[in-house]
């Protein structure tokens, strides 16, 4: 590690030093946590497995967001999939007398 002559610095270059040594310290844990991880995962492809499969951890893929199927008739950019709560526009254009067909896509 390099000697830093700190007596040679200003008050700018100090606090900057001051800013860069207090986010690496509250970074360490963090870096050195990702180095481990990146070891094993290494360490278990040689070996020809995955980290989770001997770990035992289930891997959670994340599922594609769905297309849209329906379209408020006043703003078609307002869309819904199909999935989850209905959206006011959905409902209100039913109660209007509008059907499913009616909005789709």
């Amino acid at each position: 590690m390099p000697d830093i002559e700190l007596d040679s610095l200003s008050l700018k270059e100090l606090k900057a030093l001051q800013a860069q040594v207090a986010r690496a310290i509250a970074t360490y844990e963090d870096r050195r946590k990702k180095d481990a991880l990146s070891e094993l995962e290494e360490k278990a492809r040689e070996l020809g497995f995955t980290l989770a499969e001997l770990t035992g951890v289930a891997v959670h893929r994340k599922r594609a967001p769905a297309e849209a199927k329906y379209a408020n008739p006043a703003n078609p950019a307002d869309t819904w999939s199909g999935r989850g709560r209905k959206p006011r526009w959905f409902e209100e254009a039913m109660k209007a007398g509008k059907s499913e067909d009616d909005l789709r896509v």
